[in-house]
């Protein structure tokens, strides 16, 4: 591989000699080549203004990665067995790095596939190993050898390898598993690439240029000073590590500029709308809410600040924060405390600022739920938890058994089903015969990352739930229910609505009602759909409905055209019911194409049944 034209290595790299012994023999590299890590310091040395592209600098030419689609993994796991186990013990690492340079061409698979054999490859000297992957890191050449390297390293790496990994995640490829690598040596440091690799903002870079600078006051002067409306979803954990929040909260605990952004993300790591919450890999968080909450009435009475910390509250009461490793009767002691805070003084007259009164009506709603003592001995528990309008307009049903949320403790991948779909519907009543239920799908949807699903059955004087699908982790135990119990427990979760707002309302008995009449839409050849509120309009009822030409005569053309409507309904300041009645009125009397748009279907079926596209910019 032939080396591009370097400038000189930045000072800051770290020296062989200083971290271990056997790096000051002669490197098996030519004249002509150049390690990966010294290629990746000079990339990062040329740079104007010293910032790392999107995912990392290309790697030098060279031949292109392996592909074969149909290995499979006992097979990569045998191949590389076979090629590398008896070289990576070897004493000498000089020797064996060598020896992995040439053996590695002959295993044509892809890098990643590679470094996951490596990181479960048998390894019977594991300190010969260890130097070995310390040789390929810091002077490999060709990517597949140092991924071998990252790989053991991976699972044997020191805190003392840390820096030279740190450089080898600044390359395209190298990213992921150098931060996942970091993760368990140095989470400071992983933190900084990823946010230097991934997060493209750059409100985010005075913070991380004064964390690389070892400026504490710069660092608290960025991290407070980051805009109110950065947006921190998917990296608040990371933010946090790179800043060390832990430490600078016990250093200045009566900084409300502090505690409003600790707050901030805190909230934002229980976040379920991704493929884990962040706060359950985040160390310092019972610390950090400890410190937080203990001085919060020190953050001025805004409504802002009184809706993060309700959220962190909900979090803490029946979300992912339930699951923390907390001592007895600290979630409790903490609750009682958040619950004792004065409420946030209602808005002032602003009709031109619905979403403050929709904050303001959902602090009123919400406002003393996650304060609520359960009764003594309760095994399970519904919770049906609002957020706040602010962030989103999403309805999650928690289920707590035993206290603790079922839903961040199995799947984490997304948040519970709608309480329209679980608890309006009946699903989760138990009947003579099994039935199964969705209790939660994947943030990016069932097709991509799957759903939790659980078989709810009635056993005499007993209701079981098992036969779980989709969890993550172990095979989840059966639970049993008081029969009872649990029918008493679902009629006070169906009869206990603060969460819904007037639209909401208003939709539900929409769907009620099109369940009853399902003729209100057969009539005019059309198929109900999804109703509820618009996701960027919450006062506004949306009723999605498919137009299926044929389907009230009975010879609908499966295979014909058909288009997917949506009627948006504005609320008009009538009650819920009436509102109701008038949709469900006019759908009896009008054909409601004549006023919805069409949302799905093709181009060739709208025109072929003489609808409007509509065209999107």
């Amino acid at each position: 591989m032939s080396a591009p034209e370097e400038r000189p290595a930045p000072t800051s790299r770290p020296s062989p000699d200083a971290t271990s012994p056997y790096e000051s023999a002669p490197r098996e590299t030519s004249s002509h080549e150049t390690s990966l890590h010294d290629y990746a310091l000079s990339r990062h040395g040329i740079e104007p203004d010293g910032r790392v592209p999107a995912r990392g600098y290309p790697l030098p030419d060279g031949p292109p990665e392996p592909s074969r689609p149909r290995l499979t993994l006992r097979e990569a796991q045998e191949e590389v067995a076979s090629a590398l186990a008896d070289t990576l013990a070897d004493p000498d690492p000089v020797r064996a790095a060598a020896a992995v340079h040439r053996l590695v061409r002959s295993l044509v698979m892809p890098h990643r596939t590679l470094r996951a054999c490596v990181i479960r490859l048998p390894l019977t000297d594991e300190a010969a190993a260890r130097r070995t992957g310390r040789r390929l890191v810091r002077t490999g050449t060709t990517p597949a050898a140092v991924q071998v390297g990252l790989g053991l390293l991976s699972r044997l790496g020191e805190p003392e390898d840390a820096p030279w990994l740190t450089v080898l995640g600044l390359l395209k490829g190298f990213e992921r598993p150098v931060v996942a690598a970091l993760d368990r040596l140095d989470r400071q440091a992983a933190a900084l690439l990823m946010l230097r690799t991934r997060v493209r903002d750059t409100a985010l870079y005075p913070l991380l240029d004064a964390v690389e600078a070892g400026d504490d006051t710069a660092v608290l002067a960025a991290l407070t000073g980051l805009p109110p409306d950065f947006r921190t979803l998917g990296c608040a954990r990371r933010i946090a590590e790179a800043a060390d929040l832990h430490r600078l909260l016990r250093a200045h605990p009566r900084d409300p500029a502090l505690l409003a952004r600790a707050a901030g993300l805190l909230h934002r790591m229980a976040d379920q709308h991704d493929v884990r919450a962040e706060i359950l890999d985040y160390g310092p968080a019972t610390d950090a809410y400890e410190t937080l909450i203990s001085h919060a009435d020190l953050l001025p009475a805004t409504p802002g600040h009184r809706a993060v910390l309700l959220s962190i509250a909900l979090d803490l009461h029946s979300g992912p924060a339930a699951l923390l490793d907390w001592r007895p009767g600290r979630r409790e002691a903490l609750l009682d405390a958040l619950g004792r805070l004065p409420a946030a003084p209602a808005p002032g007259d602003a009709p031109g600022e619905p979403a403050e009164g929709r904050r303001a009506d959902w602090m009123a709603r919400t406002g003393r739920q996650p304060f609520r003592v359960p009764p003594d001995g309760e095994r399970l528990r519904i919770e049906v938890v609002a957020e706040d309008p602010a962030d989103r307009n999403d309805v999650e049903t928690r289920i707590l058994v035993d206290g603790r949320p079922l839903v961040p403790a199995l799947f984490g991948k997304g948040p519970g089903t709608s309480p329209e779909r679980l608890l309006d519907t009946g699903l989760l009543r138990a009947g003579s015969e099994p039935r199964e239920v969705r209790l939660a799908e994947a943030y990016c949807s069932e097709g991509c990352c799957g759903a939790l699903y659980v078989t709810i059955r009635r056993e005499g004087d007993e209701v079981v739930w098992g036969d779980w699908r989709g969890a993550v982790g172990p095979p989840p135990p059966e639970y049993r229910f008081d029969a009872a119990g649990y029918d008493a427990e679902l009629e006070r979760a169906d009869r206990d609505r603060p969460w819904s707002w007037p639209a909401r309302s208003t939709a539900r008995l929409v769907a009620d009602g099109l369940r009853e009449r399902p003729d209100l839409l057969t009539r005019w050849d059309a198929l109900p759909g999804w109703v509820g509120t618009a996701w960027d309009e919450p006062d506004t009822v949306e009723v999605y409905f498919t137009y299926w030409p044929g389907l009230a005569a009975g010879n609908r053309d499966r295979e014909g055209p058909w288009l997917q409507f949506g009627w948006r309904i504005p609320q008009d300041g009538a009650p819920v019911g009436e509102r109701a009645a008038a949709v469900l009125d006019r759908l009896a009397s009008t054909d409601p194409k004549t006023r919805a748009q069409v949302r799905g279907g093709s181009r060739e079926h709208a025109e072929a049944l003489g609808h409007p596209w509509p065209e999107r910019g």
